[in-house]
């Protein structure tokens, strides 16, 4: 069988393991269909043929063997016996088969040595081969690099600053598997505006998303704004947290405020399952000792720890910390609409510096918070104001719906055949469907109607004279012979002794 050398073939494969952190398997695998893809291109530019029949799945049959004690490679084609060759890539003749293995019969497939001579190879081909490699290799990392950081998402990374890129900075982070340092993005807007950077520098990092796909660039997004950080810090810091004593319930942070004057500030609501543990105090510590780590971790950003309630009205005072709350008033529970009711002195302290104080408590809530002055309060006027936006919404909503149902009553019901059949018939007519079949011979109208009664009419009449003819025949037959009258006489049969009807039949013979 024939070979194409490759000098060095175990070393280069050794080399790139190491230096792409990748199983030898793997880049094997690689190599072998980047020599495909570059056996094409030899096939491509030798084919004389000016019809393009080499379509994706013509060199399906094809393989690559590697051999690393030769140093080499070979080219092999699976191939179909058959009477009459058709295909030389994918069929091969039985006589042709039968030379060397007279077992062989129609319909079998047979692997033959297809491996050009290495002059003709050619240098398009190498060049093929190279930039396959090297495509192959990176898919290979990239996969590698996302199986083993797909189950790191949502966590905290120690990270090595290496390089900046326009705004984002490189960094260099590791899963603790096989890959030693893979390269993450930290983008401008996931930067805390403190934070400082130097070559080597180590910072921690949150890893937020691992990128599928092939694109360009790092494949791993980092962030230090990502309020997942807080949380890992402070669960690092407090043990309370780790034992499941002290549970964080939630979290509002504002790494890159909308304006420098103001700084990166964050609130955190945290509760107990056990009475006797004041949670507050286990996230600040001995006097602030455990919340100094973290601030020092997140470069001075100011932290606000609350006690979270069930309460609503309780839960937002603690969250306007640190200002001094005389009233909660909640306005429209559905709405989540609350007045928060100060005095003078805290009015600035509950709103903050640009609104931030209050927009992080109505995020860390989820209610829509409006500080007003205690002493400029009048909740009579409030409480109508309240009432006639409830009411307007109201008759807003009745109004939609009737609307609707109007809109719902002026489309044309939808009917079936049957409605269309029962349609064509009044109350008054005959469905000629529930006639007999004697009926249904007949048409049937009014004036029909008429003269069946009538024609019902004279037979009763009929029937009745009938009836009192009988009666009176009856009558007759009952009575003494003396007693019939002369009607009654004419109409009695005759015998055969009275002279008289005798007589005539006579005269009539």
């Amino acid at each position: 069988m024939s070979m194409v050398r490759l000098t060095g073939l175990q070393e280069m494969i050794d080399g790139i393991s190491r230096e792409r952190n990748l199983p030898k398997t793997a880049v094997e695998a690689a190599l072998r269909e980047a020599l495909l893809k570059g056996y094409e291109r030899y096939r491509r530019t030798q084919s004389l043929d000016v019809r393009n029949i080499f379509d994706e799945t013509y060199f399906d049959n094809f393989d690559v063997e590697l051999d690393t004690e030769e140093e080499g490679f070979r080219v092999l084609a699976t191939k179909s016996i058959v009477e009459e060759v058709a295909d030389p890539d994918h069929e091969i003749a039985l006589s042709d088969v039968q030379e060397v293995a007279a077992e062989a019969q129609l319909g079998d497939t047979v692997i033959l040595d297809v491996t050009p001579d290495r002059d003709d190879f050619g240098r398009m081909a190498a060049i093929q081969t190279k930039q396959v490699l090297a495509q192959k290799l990176r898919d290979q990392q990239r996969k590698l690099i996302q199986e083993e950081f797909q189950e790191l998402e949502s966590t905290v990374l120690q990270g090595r600053i290496l390089r900046f890129e326009r705004q984002s900075v490189i960094v260099a982070v590791t899963s603790g598997y096989s890959q030693p340092e893979v390269e993450a993005e930290l983008p401008k807007r996931e930067q805390l505006p403190n934070d400082t950077y130097r070559a080597n520098g180590t910072i921690k990092v949150y890893l937020k998303k691992v990128c599928e796909g092939s694109q360009r660039g790092p494949q791993l997004l980092v962030s230090r704004a990502d309020a997942g950080l807080v949380v890992y810090l402070f669960a690092n810091e407090v043990p309370e947290i780790e034992d499941d004593i002290v549970r964080i319930v939630a979290v509002a942070r504002e790494a890159n405020p909308p304006s420098r004057h103001v700084g990166p500030r964050t609130k955190i609501a945290v509760d107990t399952v056990e009475r006797d543990v004041d949670p507050v105090g286990a996230c600040i510590g001995a006097r602030g000792s455990r919340i100094q780590v973290v601030v020092n971790e997140l470069r001075g950003e100011k932290i606000d720890v609350i006690r979270w309630s069930p309460d609503p009205a309780t839960y937002i005072a603690n969250a306007l910390s640190p200002a001094r709350v005389v009233e909660v008033r909640l306005m429209n529970p559905e709405e989540r609409q609350a007045h928060v009711l100060v005095g003078d002195d805290q009015l600035s302290l509950a709103i903050g510096k640009e609104g931030q104080n209050v927009r992080l408590a109505a995020r860390l809530t989820g209610w829509k918070i409006d500080i007003r002055d205690v002493a400029k309060y009048d909740r009579d006027e409030e409480d109508a104001k309240m009432a006639s936006y409830l009411a307007e919404r109201e008759a807003a909503l009745a109004l939609a719906a009737a609307e609707a149902a109007d809109d719902f009553a002026d489309e044309e019901p939808e009917t079936d055949d049957f409605a269309d059949e029962d349609a064509e018939f009044s109350p008054g007519e005959i469905d000629p469907s529930a006639a007999t079949d004697d009926e249904t011979e007949d048409e049937f109208d009014g004036d029909d109607l008429e003269d069946d009664q009538e024609q019902a009419s004279l037979d009763s009449a009929a029937d009745a004279d009938d009836d009192d003819q009988e009666e009176d025949d009856q009558d007759s037959d009952d009575s003494d012979p003396d007693d019939l009258t002369e009607n009654d006489s004419a109409d009695e049969d005759f015998d055969g002794d009275d002279p008289d009807r005798e007589a005539l039949d006579q005269e009539a013979n």
